[in-house]
């Protein structure tokens, strides 16, 4: 599932290098036959990790060292230079490890050591930890969670409740890749059903919570059932918003949030010749690249000026535009949708626009209602405080509804990106267990168009100005979103480190690093 091979490079690590040829706090890429290596070095100790992340297969030799972490260029994953283990979400699995072998001045690197050898120590129990920790949704943010809390050791039982007859799977891929038939299904789930029973997670599947008794600390679920909680962690995610217009309700019409969305639209697409999209979100533009691949024709209807202009901006987002009319994609843009019929969509200045297939995607909203009738405090979200605790004590969120308090803007906030619920799930899960730990991550997304992929980190809801190092129409450029003198947001198209670099400065809170990475590069408008 990678964007491309990494091609091995670097010396023979298996016939060994000088220990001075490894930078200090850095890496050094190599390999050991066909397989990508890294080499860092701390103080007298060397140790060894593979060079290929486990998420997408990304290159890892492209990333940035943050100390005593490599970031992943492709999307931002962590590991730990010294035991390979991933340390922030995309990526969940480990980048195997391998044996170090001293001769005087020279480094030589030997085959993998078992996982084992570099797991965590067993968590031994303590006072005050939770017996049973219930999860609500089984997505993003409820996957990472409870994956976390059996990584830090945490032994008591774990529930996890989704509503998908489907493990947990990869949903940005629904969109992309899986939708445009260049990924096979089984790359899908992100772990097989077996893995949740060697590790104890119980995973209900087809179900939701329906009621939370908050005093007698525990949930109901849809069948009746009851299931007693220490610790709750909601991660019910989000809904698409469904349009109100005459024949929305048709089968052809069809919105994407699940893996059987994905699947029905793939099915629906294999006798269609014409598409119409409603929506220039990231999924709607998405989805219009992935039914291009299938040789669709695609008409995309947004009442916007300018696709994406709200969060990118209006030179970024026409830049996206003109890539999908590159690729033969048609917009009505200022265009709303007035009604669908078996065969058109009816626009609002009454054109009609032929359509074998329709679909909606106009955003989502978040499934608070459970929260909202449990008595948690809502504004337009779950509002938790820095540990991603509710208003009622034991009851966190994490994900698509979660409002937190962001420590760059100042501002609550809630976000709607994949690795931001996954990297709130696992902070949620560490404080379930007593860390007391700030969620203080870079937020970061990734989205695909054809040959084009943009990398966005940071969170600018609004800004004032608008700075733009490189060229844009070239697919060059990095874009800086300022409000009152402080860069809050970085996009990017083709210029990976740069986004990673970004993404550090944001995590030490260094604006003015920040501000000199922009003065720095040339062409800056």
């Amino acid at each position: 599932m990678s964007e491309h091979d990494s091609d091995v490079s670097g010396p023979d690590l298996s016939e060994g290098v000088a220990v001075e040829s490894i930078p200090e706090g850095g890496m050094l890429l190599g390999h050991v036959g066909d397989e990508p290596v890294l080499l860092s070095r701390f103080g007298p100790e060397v140790f060894a990790i593979g060079g290929k992340c486990t998420h997408y297969g990304g290159p890892l030799g492209e990333g940035i060292v943050v100390g005593n972490t490599v970031r992943c260029p492709w999307h931002h994953a962590c590991f730990d230079l010294r035991t390979g283990e991933a340390t922030c979400a995309p990526a969940l699995n480990p980048v195997p490890r391998r044996e170090i072998v001293r001769e005087g001045a020279l480094v030589k690197v030997g085959g993998e050591i078992s996982p084992a050898d570099g797991a965590t120590p067993v968590r031994q129990r303590q006072a005050g930890d939770p017996r049973s920790i219930v999860i609500a949704g089984a997505g993003a943010a409820g996957n990472a969670a409870a994956e976390m809390l059996r990584r830090e050791g945490y032994s008591g039982t774990i529930t996890m409740i989704g509503r998908d007859e489907s493990v947990p799977y990869d949903r940005p891929n629904l969109s992309k890749d899986y939708l445009a038939g260049d990924a096979p299904e089984e790359w899908i789930p992100l772990r097989p059903a077996e893995f949740y029973a060697e590790h104890s997670i119980d995973l209900i599947r087809g179900m939701t919570v329906s009621q939370i008794d908050v005093a007698g600390r525990h949930v109901r679920l849809d069948d009746g059932s009851i299931r007693s909680f220490d610790r709750l962690l909601l991660a019910t995610g989000a809904d698409p918003v469904k349009l109100p217009i005459p024949g929305a309700e048709l089968k052809h019409v069809h919105y994407l949030r699940t893996l059987a969305d994905s699947r029905a639209i793939i099915a629906a697409a294999e006798d269609a010749k014409r598409a119409v999209v409603i929506g220039a979100s990231f999924i709607g533009l998405e989805v219009a690249a992935s039914l291009r691949a299938r040789g669709l024709a695609v008409d995309v209807v947004a009442p916007e000026k300018v696709p994406l202009e709200r969060v990118l901006g209006a030179d970024l987002g026409s830049f996206v535009q003109r890539t999908h009319e590159n690729e033969g994609v048609q917009f009505h843009l200022g265009r709303t949708s007035k009604s669908i019929d078996e065969s058109h969509v009816m626009l609002d200045d009454g054109a009609l626009l032929p359509a074998d297939i329709v679909v909606i995607g106009v955003g989502v909203r978040p499934a608070i209602s459970l929260a909202e009738e449990a008595g948690l405090a809502i504004d337009k979200g779950v509002v938790v405080n820095e540990f991603l605790e509710t208003s009622i004590p034991g009851i966190f969120a994490a994900g698509d509804i979660a409002r937190y308090p962001d420590p760059r803007s100042g501002e609550s906030v809630r976000i709607e990106h994949w690795v931001v619920a996954e990297r709130q799930g696992q902070t949620a899960a560490r404080n379930m267990l007593g860390a007391r730990e700030k969620f203080t991550r870079v937020p970061f997304f990734w989205s695909n168009h054809y040959s084009t992929s943009i990398s966005y980190v940071g969170h600018a809801e609004r800004w004032d100005e608008v700075l733009v190092s490189g060229n844009i129409d070239e697919g060059d450029s990095m874009v800086g979103y300022r409000l009152g003198g402080k860069i809050l947001a970085v996009a990017t198209t083709g210029r990976q480190q740069e986004s990673l670099e970004a993404e550090a400065a944001m995590e030490r809170f260094d604006w003015e690093a920040l501000e000199r990475f922009f003065a720095s590069r040339e062409g800056v408008s």
